[in-house]
């Protein structure tokens, strides 16, 4: 048995991918060997290997937003990715075919139909993309991570945001000591997270340095800067004792743990993180998102209390709400438990048994 998993890009798609895999490895007792990842050249090199899977790269890519002359050659490169990842997918004897969205959608959809599989497509965004809304229609299952998507989806089953094993099974109280202790945080310090993606996210990276600067001590700022702009914010926040800037962290567990609060873009995958660690959150959708799915992806977790949005327009309003939540232990403990009440922590094992359950029946 094979199992084929399309997933490139960004660790948006990658991750749940991944979280999928390894459930299917650790949980139902498929050999790694026997999932196969399609991917492109981005992320998906380094990580799908490291994380111990087989990756066959493909040439494709997306669709460009503005008129372009490349637009016009896609089918071309989308027909042959198809035509490759099909012989790929036949000399592998695949049993089913998984998408996670992204550019790889389409010619994994089309390659699976040419080998005669199944076709199973996850939605992470509360608005679906162009890709994978094309894909649903070749779909034998299509999973969603927001009830909102399954209202564009049709007949789609809301299943959540697969996670990584150490996120689903999260405990802050367990593991908050060690976790301030690995970043050098005072175990009693009010901390605040910010978090803006793995590149990261310009505007919030400037809100830190505003928190940071202007609170007088009162509290801590863990700062997940993303690679991009790590140098500007590591070099600024070396005379600052309150601010601690990371560039990238692989294991987010860890942050959530030794935080309180959580000032963040709203992600799909960041959204499903906060509810299921139960933190509570300011979360500022990027205002630029494709068809506003950043907001679209906060309402469940709004709606239920678990985070408080704030347009990017309104991003000055962060600095006296933060200054308040981070000492109100009530509030805080309210919204994290609102959090909860919306968290999907066994997405992962249950995309993975839909595959399963697929290919036996």
């Amino acid at each position: 048995m094979t199992v084929a998993i399309a997933a490139a890009g960004t660790g948006g798609h990658l991750y749940p991918a991944l979280a999928v895999a390894d459930s299917l490895v650790t949980d139902l007792g498929v050999p790694a060997d026997e999932i196969v990842f399609f991917g492109g050249d981005r992320m998906e090199t380094t990580m799908v290997p490291s994380a111990g899977y087989r990756l066959e790269q493909v040439d494709i890519r997306g669709l460009e937003r503005s008129l372009s002359f490349g637009n016009l050659s896609l089918p071309f490169v989308v027909r042959r990715a198809a035509h490759r990842m099909a012989t790929v997918m036949d000399a592998a004897a695949t049993k089913v075919v998984a998408a996670f969205g992204s550019y790889i959608t389409v010619p994994a959809a089309l390659a699976a139909r040419r080998v005669g599989v199944p076709f199973v497509v996850h939605e992470q965004n509360a608005v679906p993309g162009l890709a994978n809304r094309l894909a649903a229609r070749r779909a034998t299952t299509t999973l969603v991570g927001f009830p909102q998507a399954a209202e564009r989806l049709r007949g789609a089953i809301v299943v959540g945001n697969p996670l990584r094993r150490e996120l689903a099974t999260f405990d802050r109280k367990a593991s908050r000591a060690a976790a301030r202790g690995m970043y050098g945080l005072d175990p009693e310090a009010p901390v605040v997270g910010i978090l803006g993606g793995s590149l990261g996210a310009r505007i919030l990276n400037e809100l830190a340095d505003r928190i940071a600067t202007t609170n007088g001590g009162k509290l801590h700022v863990l700062h997940l800067s993303g690679r991009r702009d790590a140098e500007r914010f590591l070099t600024a926040s070396a005379s600052v004792d309150t601010w601690t800037v990371v560039p990238f962290e692989p294991a987010m567990d860890r942050f959530y743990a030794a935080v309180d609060l959580v000032v963040s873009r709203a992600g799909a995958s960041t959204i499903s993180e906060l509810a299921v660690t139960g933190t509570p959150a300011i979360v500022v959708p990027y205002a630029l998102g494709t068809a506003g799915h950043q907001d679209a992806n906060a309402a469940e977790l709004a709606a239920a209390g678990g985070c408080v949005v704030v347009p990017e327009g309104e991003v000055d309003s962060i600095l006296p709400l933060v200054a308040d939540l981070v000492v109100d232990g009530d509030r805080l403990a309210t919204m994290g438990a609102a959090a909860r009440s919306v968290a999907r922590p066994d997405a992962a094992r249950t995309v993975a048994t839909v595959l399963a359950e697929t290919i036996d029946g």
